[in-house]
This record gives C-alpha cells, structure tokens and sequence, in this order.
C-alpha cells in the first residue's frame, strides 16, 4: 500500500514540477502517474549501472555528476512516454533539482 501511495505522491511531484517549469510539459494526471512509474524503474535499473560505470568522473566531482545522472534519466523518460516532453538537458536538469525538493515536501508533509 505504501508503494501505491509514494506512486502517487511522485505523479503529483511530476506534476507540481512541470507546472513551475515552462520546459517540461506533462499531458495529463495519467501521464504524470506513467512518468512517476517509469522514473521509479529507470532508477531501480538504469540509474546503479550508470553510477558504477562512472564512478572516476563523480569522485572528482565531488558527486555532482548525480545530477547529470538524473538528467539523463528524465531524458530517457521523455523517449520512453509521449505525454511527457522535456526541452532538452539543461529543462531536465532543472527538472529532476525541482522534482527531487517538491518530493521532499510531500513526502514531509504525508
């Protein structure tokens, strides 16, 4: 129960975000719950390998390659969904900052 709910939670964080953010637009609640859905896999599979194979580049960046990490992981969720649609890196970037502190609120909050 509690999976569905953080689900939820995230589809209204994808929704929060794209509103403040003029570069992401998001098609729908449905399409929301679909990107926060596909997140979640892409950062269960796709986000482990990416920071094993680039462990040298974030050491000397002190982990600020995370964010170009996460970055890549919006976009990959833009290729993947076609309600969701992402300017470009510098949009998913800002995205993936804005969705990550909307989050922390809500998860606060709930």
């Amino acid at each position: 129960m509690g999976f569905i709910i953080k689900i939820l939670l995230s589809g209204v964080a994808v929704m929060l975000a794209a509103y403040l953010l003029p570069g992401v637009d998001v098609s729908g609640f449905g399409s929301a719950l679909i990107v926060a859905i596909v997140l979640a896999v892409l950062n269960a599979i796709v986000r482990p390998i990416l920071v094993f194979l680039t462990i040298p580049v974030t050491i000397l960046t002190l982990g600020l390659f995370l964010l170009v990490i996460n970055a890549v992981i919006i976009l990959l969720a833009d290729a993947l969904i076609s309600g969701f649609n992402v300017d470009g890196f510098l949009w998913a970037l800002i995205f993936s900052i804005v969705l990550a502190i909307v989050s922390a609120i809500l998860d606060a909050i709930f």
